[in-house]
Protein backbone atom coordinates (compact mmCIF):
# COMPACT_ATOMS: atom_id res chain seq x y z
CA UNK A 1 0.00 0.00 0.00
CA UNK A 2 2.64 2.54 1.06
CA UNK A 3 4.31 1.80 -2.10
CA UNK A 4 1.48 2.10 -3.97
CA UNK A 5 1.08 5.61 -2.38
CA UNK A 6 4.93 6.52 -3.41
CA UNK A 7 4.27 5.18 -6.81
CA UNK A 8 1.18 7.72 -7.41
CA UNK A 9 3.46 10.56 -5.57
CA UNK A 10 5.68 9.83 -8.40
CA UNK A 11 3.58 10.12 -10.95
CA UNK A 12 1.80 13.17 -10.28
CA UNK A 13 5.58 14.39 -9.62
CA UNK A 14 7.50 17.49 -11.95
CA UNK A 15 9.78 15.05 -12.31
CA UNK A 16 7.97 12.77 -13.60
CA UNK A 17 6.85 14.93 -15.87
CA UNK A 18 9.67 15.64 -17.34
CA UNK A 19 11.06 11.90 -17.71
CA UNK A 20 7.83 11.97 -19.46
CA UNK A 21 8.62 14.55 -21.90
CA UNK A 22 12.11 13.51 -22.38
CA UNK A 23 10.97 10.67 -23.28
CA UNK A 24 8.78 11.76 -25.88
CA UNK A 25 11.59 13.82 -27.10
CA UNK A 26 13.99 10.97 -27.50
CA UNK A 27 11.82 8.55 -29.11
CA UNK A 28 10.82 11.65 -31.87
CA UNK A 29 13.99 11.97 -33.17
CA UNK A 30 15.32 8.60 -32.72
CA UNK A 31 12.57 7.68 -34.95
CA UNK A 32 13.00 10.51 -37.54
CA UNK A 33 16.24 9.96 -37.29
CA UNK A 34 16.97 6.50 -38.09
CA UNK A 35 17.80 5.87 -34.54
CA UNK A 36 21.60 7.67 -35.31
CA UNK A 37 19.95 10.26 -32.25
CA UNK A 38 20.95 7.04 -29.68
CA UNK A 39 24.62 6.85 -30.82
CA UNK A 40 27.07 7.17 -28.42
CA UNK A 41 28.96 9.63 -30.25
CA UNK A 42 25.67 11.81 -30.55
CA UNK A 43 25.06 11.28 -26.91
CA UNK A 44 28.32 12.17 -25.88
CA UNK A 45 27.61 15.54 -28.33
CA UNK A 46 24.67 16.24 -26.01
CA UNK A 47 26.45 16.01 -22.92
CA UNK A 48 29.09 18.44 -24.52
CA UNK A 49 26.68 20.62 -25.12
CA UNK A 50 25.17 20.72 -21.50
CA UNK A 51 28.48 21.07 -20.05
CA UNK A 52 28.84 25.31 -19.36
CA UNK A 53 25.09 25.18 -18.90
CA UNK A 54 24.93 22.48 -16.10
CA UNK A 55 27.43 24.94 -14.28
CA UNK A 56 25.97 28.05 -14.25
CA UNK A 57 22.55 26.20 -13.93
CA UNK A 58 23.73 24.78 -10.74
CA UNK A 59 24.95 27.83 -9.02
CA UNK A 60 21.82 29.88 -10.10
CA UNK A 61 19.73 27.37 -8.86
CA UNK A 62 20.54 26.80 -5.72
CA UNK A 63 20.52 30.72 -5.25
CA UNK A 64 16.82 30.47 -6.78
CA UNK A 65 15.32 28.09 -4.34
CA UNK A 66 16.89 30.52 -1.62
CA UNK A 67 14.32 32.93 -3.19
CA UNK A 68 17.26 34.66 -5.06
CA UNK A 69 19.17 35.70 -8.47
CA UNK A 70 22.41 36.26 -9.31
CA UNK A 71 22.39 37.36 -13.67
CA UNK A 72 26.27 37.95 -13.05
CA UNK A 73 28.01 34.59 -13.32
CA UNK A 74 27.69 34.43 -17.18
CA UNK A 75 30.08 37.92 -17.44
CA UNK A 76 32.11 37.04 -14.44
CA UNK A 77 33.04 33.60 -16.44
CA UNK A 78 34.04 35.99 -19.40
CA UNK A 79 36.42 38.03 -16.91
CA UNK A 80 38.12 35.17 -15.31
CA UNK A 81 38.69 33.26 -18.65
CA UNK A 82 40.29 36.27 -20.20
CA UNK A 83 42.32 36.76 -16.40
CA UNK A 84 43.86 33.70 -16.91
CA UNK A 85 44.85 33.94 -20.67
CA UNK A 86 46.52 37.20 -19.93
CA UNK A 87 48.43 36.32 -16.38
CA UNK A 88 49.70 33.23 -18.51
CA UNK A 89 50.74 35.26 -20.99
CA UNK A 90 52.18 37.89 -19.12
CA UNK A 91 53.60 36.94 -16.17
CA UNK A 92 55.77 33.84 -14.85
CA UNK A 93 52.88 32.76 -12.64
CA UNK A 94 52.28 28.63 -12.44
CA UNK A 95 48.85 28.26 -14.29
CA UNK A 96 47.28 26.61 -10.81
CA UNK A 97 48.46 29.65 -9.08
CA UNK A 98 46.64 31.79 -11.51
CA UNK A 99 43.65 29.22 -12.22
CA UNK A 100 42.85 29.70 -8.23
CA UNK A 101 43.74 33.09 -8.49
CA UNK A 102 40.64 33.44 -11.19
CA UNK A 103 38.63 31.21 -9.35
CA UNK A 104 38.99 33.55 -5.72
CA UNK A 105 37.96 36.76 -8.37
CA UNK A 106 35.29 35.16 -8.77
CA UNK A 107 34.16 34.22 -5.60
CA UNK A 108 35.29 38.41 -4.98
CA UNK A 109 32.22 39.36 -7.29
CA UNK A 110 29.73 37.22 -5.49
CA UNK A 111 30.64 38.51 -2.75
CA UNK A 112 30.52 41.73 -3.63
CA UNK A 113 27.03 41.10 -4.82
CA UNK A 114 25.86 39.73 -1.78
CA UNK A 115 27.51 42.87 0.07
CA UNK A 116 25.03 45.26 -2.40
CA UNK A 117 21.96 42.98 -1.51
CA UNK A 118 22.31 42.07 2.28
CA UNK A 119 24.29 45.79 3.66
CA UNK A 120 22.92 48.30 0.95
CA UNK A 121 19.58 46.65 0.15
CA UNK A 122 19.46 46.11 -3.24
CA UNK A 123 17.28 44.00 -5.44
CA UNK A 124 19.41 40.39 -6.20
CA UNK A 125 18.36 41.01 -9.63
CA UNK A 126 19.21 44.79 -9.87
CA UNK A 127 22.76 44.38 -7.63
CA UNK A 128 23.96 41.51 -9.64
CA UNK A 129 22.98 43.07 -12.83
CA UNK A 130 25.20 46.24 -12.26
CA UNK A 131 28.01 44.13 -10.95
CA UNK A 132 27.97 41.70 -13.90
CA UNK A 133 26.93 43.73 -17.14
CA UNK A 134 28.88 47.06 -16.32
CA UNK A 135 31.91 45.76 -13.47
CA UNK A 136 33.08 42.27 -14.54
CA UNK A 137 32.23 43.53 -18.31
CA UNK A 138 33.97 46.57 -18.32
CA UNK A 139 37.12 44.97 -16.32
CA UNK A 140 37.63 42.13 -18.90
CA UNK A 141 38.08 44.64 -21.50
CA UNK A 142 40.40 46.84 -18.84
CA UNK A 143 42.44 43.52 -18.43
CA UNK A 144 43.09 42.29 -21.78
CA UNK A 145 42.68 45.70 -23.30
CA UNK A 146 39.82 44.55 -25.77
CA UNK A 147 41.45 41.96 -27.50
CA UNK A 148 41.28 37.89 -27.44
CA UNK A 149 44.33 36.42 -25.88
CA UNK A 150 45.65 33.06 -26.78
CA UNK A 151 46.50 30.28 -23.91
CA UNK A 152 49.05 27.34 -24.41
CA UNK A 153 49.33 25.96 -21.40
CA UNK A 154 48.55 22.89 -21.13
CA UNK A 155 47.23 22.21 -17.69
CA UNK A 156 44.21 24.45 -18.68
CA UNK A 157 43.79 23.04 -22.43
CA UNK A 158 43.13 19.69 -20.53
CA UNK A 159 40.67 21.27 -18.84
CA UNK A 160 38.57 22.67 -21.78
CA UNK A 161 39.40 20.16 -24.36
CA UNK A 162 41.07 17.11 -22.63
CA UNK A 163 39.44 13.46 -22.89
CA UNK A 164 39.63 10.64 -20.90
CA UNK A 165 37.97 6.93 -21.01
CA UNK A 166 38.45 6.19 -24.80
CA UNK A 167 36.53 3.19 -25.73
CA UNK A 168 37.14 2.74 -29.55
CA UNK A 169 36.09 5.74 -31.59
CA UNK A 170 34.39 6.76 -27.77
CA UNK A 171 35.96 9.08 -25.47
CA UNK A 172 34.96 11.12 -22.61
CA UNK A 173 36.03 14.80 -22.67
CA UNK A 174 37.40 15.84 -19.23
CA UNK A 175 34.91 19.02 -19.29
CA UNK A 176 32.03 16.65 -19.21
CA UNK A 177 33.29 14.61 -15.78
CA UNK A 178 34.27 18.00 -14.22
CA UNK A 179 30.67 19.48 -14.95
CA UNK A 180 28.72 15.64 -13.82
CA UNK A 181 30.93 16.01 -10.82
CA UNK A 182 29.70 19.55 -9.54
CA UNK A 183 26.26 18.57 -10.16
CA UNK A 184 26.41 15.60 -9.03
CA UNK A 185 28.50 16.72 -5.74
CA UNK A 186 25.58 19.84 -4.88
CA UNK A 187 22.56 17.68 -5.80
CA UNK A 188 23.88 15.50 -2.85
CA UNK A 189 24.58 18.82 -0.30
CA UNK A 190 21.14 19.45 -1.40
CA UNK A 191 19.42 16.79 -0.88
CA UNK A 192 21.39 15.41 1.91
CA UNK A 193 22.63 17.91 4.40
CA UNK A 194 21.69 20.10 6.80
CA UNK A 195 23.50 22.54 4.98
CA UNK A 196 20.84 21.89 1.72
CA UNK A 197 17.56 21.71 3.90
CA UNK A 198 18.83 25.60 5.25
CA UNK A 199 18.51 26.44 1.50
CA UNK A 200 15.28 25.16 1.37
CA UNK A 201 13.73 26.93 4.42
CA UNK A 202 15.56 30.56 3.86
CA UNK A 203 13.94 29.93 0.25
CA UNK A 204 10.28 28.98 1.13
CA UNK A 205 10.27 31.09 3.96
CA UNK A 206 12.99 33.64 5.62
CA UNK A 207 11.08 34.52 8.96
CA UNK A 208 10.78 30.83 9.51
CA UNK A 209 14.14 30.12 8.74
CA UNK A 210 15.71 32.88 11.63
CA UNK A 211 12.86 31.66 14.35
CA UNK A 212 14.87 28.18 13.69
CA UNK A 213 17.73 29.84 14.41
CA UNK A 214 19.23 30.19 10.88
CA UNK A 215 20.97 33.43 9.61
CA UNK A 216 19.89 33.86 5.80
CA UNK A 217 22.14 36.44 5.06
CA UNK A 218 25.09 34.18 5.90
CA UNK A 219 23.54 31.87 3.44
CA UNK A 220 23.26 34.64 1.51
CA UNK A 221 27.21 35.22 1.24
CA UNK A 222 27.84 31.58 0.99
CA UNK A 223 25.33 31.00 -2.36
CA UNK A 224 26.15 34.34 -3.72
CA UNK A 225 29.98 33.84 -3.38
CA UNK A 226 29.68 29.94 -4.97
CA UNK A 227 27.59 31.24 -7.66
CA UNK A 228 31.05 33.52 -8.17
CA UNK A 229 32.96 30.89 -7.89
CA UNK A 230 31.24 28.27 -10.40
CA UNK A 231 30.57 31.18 -12.78
CA UNK A 232 34.85 31.59 -13.10
CA UNK A 233 34.66 27.71 -13.07
CA UNK A 234 32.75 27.75 -15.96
CA UNK A 235 34.91 30.71 -17.69
CA UNK A 236 38.16 28.72 -17.40
CA UNK A 237 36.49 25.52 -19.34
CA UNK A 238 35.63 27.72 -21.91
CA UNK A 239 38.70 29.28 -22.29
CA UNK A 240 40.30 25.94 -22.22
CA UNK A 241 37.80 24.95 -25.52
CA UNK A 242 38.72 28.26 -27.25
CA UNK A 243 42.32 27.99 -26.67
CA UNK A 244 41.61 31.61 -25.79
CA UNK A 245 40.24 34.36 -23.41
CA UNK A 246 37.38 35.61 -25.60
CA UNK A 247 35.69 38.81 -24.85
CA UNK A 248 31.71 37.73 -25.37
CA UNK A 249 32.77 34.09 -23.58
CA UNK A 250 30.08 33.33 -21.51
CA UNK A 251 28.33 36.14 -20.95
CA UNK A 252 25.11 34.63 -22.74
CA UNK A 253 25.22 31.41 -21.05
CA UNK A 254 23.60 32.40 -17.55
CA UNK A 255 20.07 32.76 -18.63
CA UNK A 256 19.49 29.57 -20.36
CA UNK A 257 20.99 28.06 -17.65
CA UNK A 258 18.28 30.28 -15.30
CA UNK A 259 15.56 28.57 -17.95
CA UNK A 260 16.71 24.63 -17.63
CA UNK A 261 16.78 24.94 -13.92
CA UNK A 262 12.88 26.28 -13.88
CA UNK A 263 11.90 23.85 -16.44
CA UNK A 264 13.49 21.27 -14.26
CA UNK A 265 10.98 22.48 -11.71
CA UNK A 266 13.19 24.99 -9.41
CA UNK A 267 10.30 27.63 -8.54
CA UNK A 268 11.33 30.87 -9.30
CA UNK A 269 9.58 31.68 -5.75
CA UNK A 270 12.15 29.87 -3.77
CA UNK A 271 11.64 26.78 -1.65
CA UNK A 272 11.66 23.73 -3.69
CA UNK A 273 13.47 21.90 -6.78
CA UNK A 274 16.62 19.92 -7.13
CA UNK A 275 19.59 19.17 -9.31
CA UNK A 276 17.77 16.26 -10.70
CA UNK A 277 15.00 18.34 -12.22
CA UNK A 278 17.71 20.92 -12.98
CA UNK A 279 19.57 18.06 -15.23
CA UNK A 280 16.75 16.48 -16.82
CA UNK A 281 15.59 19.96 -17.66
CA UNK A 282 19.20 20.35 -19.41
CA UNK A 283 18.94 17.48 -21.11
CA UNK A 284 15.31 18.52 -22.70
CA UNK A 285 16.60 21.26 -23.80
CA UNK A 286 20.00 20.48 -25.49
CA UNK A 287 18.87 17.37 -26.43
CA UNK A 288 15.93 18.78 -28.19
CA UNK A 289 18.22 21.55 -29.68
CA UNK A 290 20.95 18.62 -31.03
CA UNK A 291 17.40 16.72 -32.85
CA UNK A 292 16.93 19.43 -34.45
CA UNK A 293 20.37 19.92 -35.18
CA UNK A 294 20.32 15.76 -36.66
CA UNK A 295 17.72 16.55 -38.54
CA UNK A 296 19.13 19.78 -40.27
CA UNK A 297 16.43 21.62 -39.40
CA UNK A 298 16.85 25.47 -40.28
CA UNK A 299 19.36 26.68 -37.90
CA UNK A 300 16.89 29.90 -37.65
CA UNK A 301 13.67 27.98 -36.87
CA UNK A 302 16.05 26.56 -33.40
CA UNK A 303 15.19 29.14 -31.45
CA UNK A 304 11.38 29.49 -31.81
CA UNK A 305 11.07 25.27 -31.67
CA UNK A 306 13.13 25.48 -28.29
CA UNK A 307 10.89 28.37 -27.27
CA UNK A 308 7.21 26.61 -28.38
CA UNK A 309 9.05 23.76 -27.02
CA UNK A 310 9.38 25.46 -23.25
CA UNK A 311 6.41 26.56 -23.06
CA UNK A 312 4.30 24.12 -23.94
CA UNK A 313 6.45 22.01 -21.03
CA UNK A 314 5.86 25.14 -18.73
CA UNK A 315 2.54 24.62 -19.76
CA UNK A 316 2.18 20.65 -19.21
CA UNK A 317 4.03 21.38 -15.74
CA UNK A 318 0.91 23.61 -14.59
CA UNK A 319 -1.97 21.24 -15.33
CA UNK A 320 0.19 18.64 -13.77
CA UNK A 321 1.26 20.71 -10.62
CA UNK A 322 -2.61 21.51 -10.23
CA UNK A 323 -3.35 17.53 -10.73
CA UNK A 324 -0.68 16.66 -7.81
CA UNK A 325 -2.43 19.58 -4.94
CA UNK A 326 -5.97 18.13 -5.64
CA UNK A 327 -4.47 15.04 -5.34
CA UNK A 328 -3.30 15.64 -1.65
CA UNK A 329 -6.27 18.12 -1.15
CA UNK A 330 -8.59 15.05 -1.36
CA UNK A 331 -6.14 12.23 0.14
CA UNK A 332 -6.11 15.31 3.20
CA UNK A 333 -9.72 15.51 3.03
CA UNK A 334 -10.45 10.93 3.15
CA UNK A 335 -7.96 10.98 6.00
CA UNK A 336 -9.49 13.64 7.83
CA UNK A 337 -12.95 12.00 7.33
CA UNK A 338 -11.85 8.76 8.28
Amino acid sequence: MEQTSKFKRFIASKTATLIGLLIVIVAVFSILSDFSYLNPINIKNILNMMVLYMLFAVGEGLLIISGEIDLSPGYVGTMCGVFVAYMLANTALPSVIVILLALLLGVAIGLINALLINALGFQSFIGTLATGSFIARGLTYVIANGKTVPIKDPIVLFIGTGKLFQVGKLVVPVAILISLLVITIYGIILAKTPFGRSIYLCGGNRQAARLAGLNPKKLSYILFANSGFIGALAGIVLAGRLKSGNMNGTNTYAFPAITAAILGGISFGGGSGGMLGCFIGLLIINGFNNGLTVMQVNPYLKDVASGILLILALTFDYFTSRRSVKVRTKAAKAEANA
